[in-house]
């Protein structure tokens, strides 16, 4: 009996007689599956981040007015006149910025520990929802209540004087005689209102992942609360205070509707410049140049906040 043999089928010849091209191996796909779902990421970034940008910056070294339109002329002068105009502006932006920041950070830590620790799961969910509830409402909205809620003659302001916090803001140069609206303290009150949830957030995702096992053995250690706190919950939880930190530093140096808003003129910030140069003077140049240098400069103290307490040398 003669054991058959299946026919191997024909294989195709190229047509012009060269060697066939071996089909993609399963293995060579499926290292090339990562970039090719990074592209629509990397389009989108492309078309709506590195474009703009480059526009920008040929916008910032152009010369001329809007009558008779703008030309590159690499005109670098720009943005010393733009740093020289609106230092105080810049330096304002980021003092304002830095004590929303940190008062975010006292008020969104605690509360923070709070849902993490302290409220049961159905609490949590409740609180939680709580904190993101301002995102529903729009930006303009809530800070134009900031600007009822500390109207002159409200109850705020009543409060604030009767215990007398209005003569020791007053000599801190916070506000101004017996009203708050149109004064730093306004203006920083309206943007650590408005970028608190950006700061309690990451921190309850950072507090969320300790192990209680851990305070639990640092009691049996008799370890007091505070020590507890001191050495094992606020190291641990240090990337979501550094995550806080960026998320309400950054966008809050860039704002410019709680000073509109909430200030007076001797309160605006660079944002305000920028939008006067672009709607108004309708100087493109010196506007964009403002934007590269206020992104320049957040850039720098980014790193260099990084470098001091980053994330990698908090484990």
């Amino acid at each position: 009996m003669t054991a058959t043999t299946a026919a191997a089928p024909p294989q195709p010849i190229p047509p012009d007689g060269g060697p066939l091209a071996e089909p993609a191996s399963p293995k060579r796909r499926r290292k090339l599956t990562p970039y090719w779902l990074l592209l629509p990421g990397i389009a989108w970034l492309v078309v709506f981040f590195a474009v703009p940008m480059l526009y920008q910056g040929s916008t910032s070294l152009q010369t001329g007015s809007l009558e008779e339109g703008f030309k590159v002329t690499w005109h670098f002068s720009t943005y010393w006149d733009a740093l020289v105009e609106y230092r105080w502006h810049f330096l304002r932006s980021f003092s304002y910025a830095a004590v929303a920041t940190v008062l975010c950070l006292a008020v969104g830590y605690p509360l923070a520990y709070t849902i993490a620790f302290k409220a049961s799961k159905r609490w949590r969910n409740v609180i939680l929802v709580l904190v993101i509830a301002p995102f529903f409402t729009s930006f303009l909205i809530r800070t134009l209540a900031w600007k009822t809620i500390l109207s002159d003659g409200g109850p705020v302001v009543g409060a604030l004087d009767a215990l007398h916090v209005l003569d020791v803001t007053n000599l801190l140069g916070l506000t101004s005689g017996d009203r708050v609206l149109a004064t730093p303290l306004a203006v920083v009150c309206g943007l650590t209102y408005n970028f608190l949830p950006f700061m309690i957030l990451p921190l309850y995702t950072s507090l969320e992942r300790i192990d209680p096992r851990l305070h639990e053995a640092a009691g049996d250690l008799y370890a007091r609360p505070f020590t507890t706190f001191r050495k094992v919950t606020f190291p641990i939880s240090l990337p979501g205070v550094v995550a806080g930190t960026l998320l309400t530093f950054i966008p809050a140096s860039g704002d410019y509707i709680n000073a509109q808003l909430l200030g007076s003129p001797s309160e605006q910030m660079v944002g305000n410049g920028i939008q006067k140069q672009f709607l108004n003077v309708l100087d493109y140049p010196t506007a964009a140049a403002l934007s590269f240098i206020l992104m320049a400069l957040i850039l720098g103290m980014v790193t260099v906040y990084m470098r001091k307490a980053g994330t990698e040398d908090l484990v």
